[in-house]
């Protein structure tokens, strides 16, 4: 999947994730071409240890990459 965003060379994303280390290996691996502008972690689950986080990701200048 992350192979196909790469190729379709979106200007921002919206990533949702509920777990938090395919979310750290999946932003290591889009981070060649997208920069972390915000994250927003959400407690939807109040008093158990489960957190649900926003990130959103900008497209890096090509001269960047």
């Amino acid at each position: 999947m992350i192979n196909i965003v790469l190729e379709r060379k979106f200007e921002k994303i919206v990533y949702i994730s509920c777990d938090y280390q395919t979310l750290a290996r999946n932003i290591k691996l889009l981070s060649s071409h997208y920069d972390v502008e915000k994250v927003q972690p959400v407690d939807m689950f109040p008093n158990t240890y489960h957190v649900e986080t926003i990130v959103l990701l900008k497209r890096k200048n090509i001269y960047e990459i």
